[in-house]
C-alpha cells in the first residue's frame, strides 16, 4: 500500500498517548512548504505530539534526512497524475490504521485527502494554504476556487500563510473568517547568521573567487512558477545597460527542476555561461546565502517565502517580485526592493540600483534582519501552530498528552 521509513533518531520518542498529526503533502522533497513541515516536526515538543508525513506521490530520501525526530513515519502513496478519488479507500484504511487526532493537508493538491479523513472519523481536519502554482499564479482560476468550495464542509480549520491568502479564502472560497488562522512562516535566526558588515564568504565549489565579484543569487526549485528565466534575462539586461558591470557582476542559481535545460539554453544564447554558476540542489543554504551580495526571488506566485526570510535573516539585500505575500515581508525601499513580476527591465534596474549603491543595499539588509528577529522567528511560528492544534483538539473534547510546552531549540532543550 505504501512505503514507510523511520527517520534517524535525535530527540526522545514521544509518549504513546501523545496525539498524532498526519501532515499530508503532494510530494515530500525540497521546497518551502515541505521545509516548513520539517521545522514543525523537529521543533514541536516531543512529549506532547507525534507526527507522520504522508506524501500523495513520493518521498525524497535525501530530503528526509532533515528530520531529526525519532519515530516519524514517512509514507509515500505513489499516486499517479489525476484525481485522488481512486486512492480514497487506501487513504481511508490508512487513517483507520494510524488513528490520527489531526490530519493537516497542505495546498490544493492535498486538500481532497480531507474526505477519506472525514470518513475515517479523524477528529480534527486542518487545511493550510501556502500559495499557488504556475497553473493559477493569481488564484483567479474558477475551477480551483470551485474545488476548494467543494471540500469546504470537510475542513474544520484553515491556516493561511499570508493576509492575501486569508482574503482569498474569505472572498474567493467563502470560508468564514472566524475559521481561519493566519500564521507566517518562521526562520531559524540561529541557523541563518547575519554578518552586519557583510564580509562575503566563499561558497564551497563556487568558481567566483575574486573578492571584487558582486554575486547575485537565488535559491529554489527550477520551475516555471519560480521564473528564474526572468532573472537570467534581467541579469543579461543589466549588463547591457551597464557593460562595465560585466567585470564584477556574477549570478548564482541554486536548485534543480524542469526549467534547468531552458535556463542553460538562455545562458548560452546570451553568452553568459561563464558568468553564471548553477550548482544544482544544495544542503548548505545558510553558507550559500552568506556568499551572496544580493538575493533575488523572481517568482510569478508566492505564499510566504522561506528563502526570502532566510536571506533577510542572513542580512543579504533582497529583491523580490511584488506577488503573493512578498509585500508582507519586504517594505519596498526600507527592507528590500519589490519589482513587478515577469519584468526583466524592472528587475535589471533594481539589480543595478543595489550594485551602484552598495551602502544602501547594506542598510536595507540590516533593517531586514531586524524585521525577521521581531516578527518572523521560527519559535513564534511553532507556538502559533501548536496553539491552533490544541484549540481544535479541545473543541472535540480530546485530551492532550500534557500541558502546552514550548518548542524545542537546536540543542534539544525547550525554550
Amino acid at each position: 500500500m505504501s512505503a514507510s521509513t523511520n527517520v534517524t533518531p535525535s530527540h526522545a520518542v514521544p509518549a504513546a498517548e501523545a496525539p498524532l498529526i498526519v501532515h499530508v503533502v503532494h510530494r515530500f522533497d525540497v521546497g518551502g512548504l515541505e521545509n516548513g513541515v520539517v521545522n514543525l516536526v523537529n521543533r514541536m515538543a516531543p512529549a506532547q505530539w507525534q507526527h507522520a508525513i504522508l506524501a500523495l506521490t513520493d518521498v525524497a530520501e535525501s530530503f528526509c534526512r532533515r528530520i531529526e525526530r525519532r519515530g516519524v513515519r514517512l509514507i509515500a502513496l505513489n499516486k499517479q497524475p489525476g484525481h485522488l478519488i481512486g486512492q480514497y479507500p487506501q487513504l481511508y484504511r490508512l487513517f483507520k490504521e494510524l488513528k490520527p487526532a489531526i490530519v493537516h493537508t497542505r495546498n490544493l493538491a492535498a486538500l481532497e485527502a480531507c474526505v477519506p479523513a472525514w470518513a475515517a472519523g479523524v477528529p480534527v481536519r486542518i487545511h493550510g494554504e501556502h500559495g499557488w502554482d504556475v497553473a493559477d499564479p493569481d488564484g483567479k482560476v474558477t475551477k480551483y476556487r470551485l474545488m476548494r468550495r467543494l471540500y469546504r464542509p470537510f475542513v474544520h480549520r484553515y491556516i493561511a500563510l499570508s493576509r492575501h491568502l486569508k482574503d482569498y479564502l474569505v472572498q474567493g472560497v467563502g470560508v468564514d473568517e472566524a475559521d481561519i488562522s493566519q500564521i507566517y512562516n518562521g526562520v531559524d535566526i540561529s541557523k541563518f547568521q547575519a554578518d552586519i558588515q557583510h564580509r562575503r564568504a566563499r561558497a564551497q565549489g563556487c568558481p567566483f573567487v575574486d573578492p571584487d565579484h558582486w554575486i547575485v543569487g537565488t535559491v529554489g526549485r527550477l520551475e516555471a512558477v519560480k521564473d528564474q528565466l526572468n532573472l537570467v534575462q534581467a541579469f543579461a539586461r543589466a549588463l547591457e545597460i551597464a557593460p562595465e558591470a560585466r567585470a564584477r557582476m556574477r549570478l548564482m542559481i541554486v536548485g534543480e527542476g524542469s526549467l534547468g535545460p531552458r535556463l542553460r539554453e538562455e545562458l548560452a544564447r546570451t553568452g553568459l555561461t561563464d558568468l553564471v554558476w548553477m550548482p544544482g540542489a544544495r544542503s548548505d543554504v545558510p553558507a550559500l546565502l552568506q556568499s551572496m551580495d544580493c538575493f533575488v526571488l523572481p517568482s510569478l506566485s508566492e505564499g510566504i517565502s522561506n528563502t526570502i526570510l532566510e536571506a533577510m535573516a542572513s542580512a543579504v539585500p533582497v529583491i523580490a517580485t511584488r506577488v503573493g505575500g512578498n509585500a508582507e515581508l519586504i517594505e519596498d525601499g526600507l527592507s528590500g526592493r519589490l519589482v513587478p513580476p515577469a519584468s526583466s527591465e524592472g528587475l535589471a534596474q533594481a539589480l543595478l540600483g543595489y550594485y551602484r549603491d552598495q551602502a544602501l543595499a547594506r542598510r536595507h539588509a540590516r533593517t531586514a534582519r531586524r524585521v525577521v528577529e521581531d516578527r518572523f522567528s521560527l519559535d513564534r511560528m511553532v507556538m502559533d501552530y501548536a496553539e491552533v492544534y490544541e484549540q481544535q483538539l479541545r473543541r472535540t473534547g480530546s485530551a492532550l498528552a500534557g500541558a502546552s510546552a514550548p518548542p524545542v531549540n537546536d540543542s534539544g532543550m525547550r525554550n
